[in-house]
């Protein structure tokens, strides 16, 4: 299964995608915008594999450019709560050289259209480090509002960060 859009595509994560998740997510420049501080291993991630994706808490896409096909992210739905109805958004871009053209609000986008469709959810929910900028305006040009704003919510690398709670809702059901 593959989601299209102008910019890039997203196709259903594989084990095979492993050590290319892994390098990416292991980048100061994407693991700092992480509340999971941790160094990412291969092991934790085929566990993730095993615990989330496999039992259908995750949906976990890799994101390609288009027209070429290489990859350069990730996007995902995790804790899909199907009684409740709604899921949180993920998204990385590992490759640098991706940054900055409109790719990651493409492919929440294409998440979400995915999670309203085909997962049925009512609300997809994020999370967003307050002075990362650049990825809420990306948020808020793929549908997502603020629903709150949190002080010294997280303590990561000795000191205080804050946290933004972003939301979109299903536009058939408001």
């Amino acid at each position: 299964m593959n989601l299209t859009g102008k910019k890039v595509r997203l196709r259903l994560m594989t084990n095979e995608d492993t050590d290319r998740i892994v390098f990416w997510r292991n980048q100061p420049r994407v693991w700092q915008n992480f509340i999971y501080q941790k160094p990412f291993t291969k092991e934790g991630h085929e566990e993730w594999i095993r615990t989330m994706v496999d039992t259908g808490k995750v949906v976990q896409f890799i994101m390609e450019e288009l027209p070429d096909g290489r990859p350069v992210g990730s996007v995902y739905l995790r804790d899909i709560n199907a009684d409740s109805r709604k899921a949180e958004y993920g998204i990385f871009i590992g490759e640098e050289d991706a940054l900055g053209k409109g790719y990651g609000t493409e492919a929440a986008r294409l998440a979400v259209g995915y999670g309203f469709e085909k997962l049925c959810l009512h609300k997809i929910f994020l999370r967003v480090f307050a002075d990362n900028r650049a990825a809420v305006r990306s948020y808020e040009k793929a549908g997502f509002v603020q629903e709150g704003y949190f002080k010294d919510e997280e303590f990561i690398r000795q000191c205080y960060r804050d946290l933004i709670f972003m939301a979109v809702r299903n536009p058939k059901e408001i």
